[in-house]
């Protein structure tokens, strides 16, 4: 599909990688890993052809289709849910503005024999003839299912994309990636910002994707679900294995245990020739035989071993003060946007020292909560903050808040304060921004590299009190594991929102689950809230109690209510779907005559009001065997 050959790309002289070549086919899912600022986002927007070549060349099979979803998502304001999702159908969609065209101009002529007018029918006919192809008469139906099952209400449908959240701007792009059947999906960050529930739906589209699949990710359980080959970009140079991202790093650590034992092999042997060389100089007669073993060791192909780049950040959140016992205090609160009731009757106590999770759906009042807490947004009812409390407040869009036409430095330098602008470089130092970096603009720096600023910012401040609402988007798995560590050795109380299971193991000792409107609260870690929810999986849980729904399944069975209302829908189904098939038999028959002769077909009397009728039949018809079928799947 795609040949990527000697492809090199440098900024400021450097290189961010040079000469790597790999082959894209169909079935690949690959993820591509690598360090924030590896290039691994520059190599996706060369693959899209967003971002021209330095040197090399990448070959692609003719017509071939790349959809790009990008970190950054931006859709014009005032489009509705169905109005954006319909952009996948460009083609169609401007199909359809031509045939409105000639169909409006065809009713306002009257010169029915002239050249221009026959004209006019034909290219009707031609137009018909591609949109029919294009699936011009399908579309519609086919986005309301994909955005239904991608958990969109009906209700959703014509309301604004400007309404929705990150993570559901994320699901209309997916959607219409899916509906444009690419031969080639680029994904960077696809669950950055998403709920469980997305996610679990992008892994199982992802497995049964038959095109190839590029997927830049830091999450490590998503990427050892869905990947089959992972290629790392480190220190300018790709490594390219067909194993998934776990076993990859243990078939990279045995390769490179290889390479060393080898290499010190060599060495030995290497030393040993030294050493006859330099005996063998000292005596006339075997002057030859010296000159040979130098030629041979001039010749010799030294083994390298790769090197990895192993440089992270230093982090250490320092406790400002000790505060009072009780940290914050909510009684009754609530909060809604207009009709929308967020968050209603919250109790919540939070003890000095506390270690906790918030979890749930996107839109359940995690962020809001969060925001709340730390004097972002009005609220309804009581919150009482604690004696001495400073919080440091780590906002899920906080690299935005930066300002890009700053460099690093200033943006630290004008965040200090007196006791604290002599540590800047030293701080900065800690987090990788070393040397000439500093004196790079904000609006140059990569998703991971803003994060590290933004965190690096934090510690500025004073704080005892650490609200962190998805700190770890845009960071590379290295940076993740060392703010965890960062969290864990911290003394002071922490408030943490996060979809990462990986990242909330061994962090927390409650968790409160968010829950239309509600939190419910478990008195232990990560691990302890599975098992109380009898999930084995942190991505099941906000599908709902299995065995919960395997028990109401077996008394909806047993019911005999239940089994009749069943046996209904099924035969309503039934006839719903022979209707449907008949309509559309009759449709594709109309089509296929007006092809042939269009002038005939179009002649019988009221002909394209009941062209119309049926068409508008099998919608509704459609629409029927949808909700017949939900209720049925409810029911069994």
């Amino acid at each position: 599909m795609l040949n990527i050959h000697n492809l090199s790309v440098a900024f400021g002289g450097e290189y961010l990688f040079e000469e790597i070549s790999f082959r894209l086919n169909a079935g690949d899912r690959v993820g591509l890993i690598g360090k924030n600022g590896a290039g691994k986002s520059t190599l996706l927007k060369l693959l899209s052809k967003e971002m021209a070549l330095d040197s090399g060349t990448i070959a692609m099979e003719k017509d071939i289709n790349i959809g790009f979803l990008k970190q950054d998502i931006d859709f014009e304001q005032g489009r509705t849910v169905l109005e954006e999702s319909y952009r996948a159908f460009y083609e169609i969609k401007r199909l359809e503005e031509k045939q409105n065209e000639i169909n409006h101009e065809l009713a306002e002529r009257t010169d029915y024999e002239s050249e221009a007018y026959n004209q006019l029918m034909i290219d009707l006919t031609d137009i018909t003839h591609r949109y029919e192809i294009l699936g011009g008469y399908n579309y519609q139906g086919e986005t309301e299912k994909v955005l239904l099952g991608l958990g969109f209400k009906r209700s959703d449908f014509d309301k604004v994309t400007d309404t929705f959240s990150g993570g559901w701007r994320m699901r209309i792009e997916l959607a219409k990636l899916l509906l444009q059947n690419n031969d080639v999906l680029l994904l960077d960050e696809p669950t950055n910002h998403l709920d469980i529930e997305s996610i679990i739906w992008l892994e199982q589209f992802l497995k049964n994707y038959s095109g190839a699949v590029v997927i830049v990710s830091h999450d490590k359980m998503f990427l050892d679900n869905v990947t089959n080959r992972t290629i790392e970009i480190s220190l300018g140079r790709i490594y390219d294995y067909n194993k998934p991202y776990s076993k990859f790093l243990v078939l990279r650590k045995e390769i490179k245990d290889q390479q060393l034992s080898a290499q010190k092999n060599q060495e030995k042997q290497i030393q040993q020739t030294e050493k006859l060389i330099e005996k063998f100089r000292a005596k006339a007669s075997k002057a030859s035989m010296a000159q040979s073993l130098i030629k041979k060791l001039d010749k010799l192909d030294r083994i390298e071993v790769d090197e990895d780049d192993n440089s992270v950040m230093n982090l250490r959140f320092p406790v400002s003060l000790t505060p009072g016992k009780v940290i914050a205090e909510l009684d009754n609160l609530s909060k809604s946007y207009g009709k929308n009731q967020v968050l209603e009757g919250i109790d919540l106590l939070v003890e000095r020292g506390s270690k906790t999770a918030f979890v749930g759906q996107n839109g359940q009042g995690k962020t809001t909560l969060a925001k709340i807490m730390v004097g972002e947004l009005d609220y309804d009812g009581v919150l009482k903050m604690g004696h001495n409390v400073q919080i440091g407040y780590f906002a899920q869009n906080q690299a935005e808040y930066l300002d890009g036409n700053k460099t690093i430095l200033d943006t630290m330098i004008d965040s200090a304060n007196e006791k604290n602008r002599s540590k800047v470089r030293d701080i900065l130092g800690s987090f990788l921004f070393r040397g000439d970096d500093v004196d790079k603009y904000v609006k140059v720096l990569s998703g991971g590299e803003r994060n590290r600023l933004a965190l690096a910012k934090m510690l500025l401040q004073p704080f005892n009190v650490l609200v962190m609402d998805e700190p770890t988007n845009h960071l590379d798995i290295k940076s993740k594991n060392v703010l965890k560590q960062a969290m864990q050795r911290f003394e002071g109380t922490l408030i943490l929102v996060s979809h990462d299971r990986d990242f909330l193991q061994g962090l927390t000792d409650r968790v409160y689950e968010f829950k239309d409107g509600n939190i419910k609260e478990y008195l232990g870690d990560i691990d302890f809230y599975l098992e109380q929810r009898k999930a084995d999986d942190f991505r099941k849980i906000e599908k709902g109690d299995k065995k919960g729904a395997i028990k109401e399944k077996a008394v909806k069975q047993n019911d005999y209510k239940a089994q009749k209302e069943i046996k209904s829908l099924r035969n309503r189904l039934s006839g719903v779907e022979r209707r449907i098939s008949q309509l559309e038999k009759e449709i594709s028959e109309i089509d296929h005559n007006m092809l042939l002769d269009y002038d005939t077909t179009i002649s019988k009397t009221n002909f394209f009001d009941d062209y119309q009728g049926k068409k508008n039949s099998l919608e509704s018809l459609m629409e029927d065997w949808e909700k017949i079928s939900n209720d049925l799947e409810r029911l069994s």
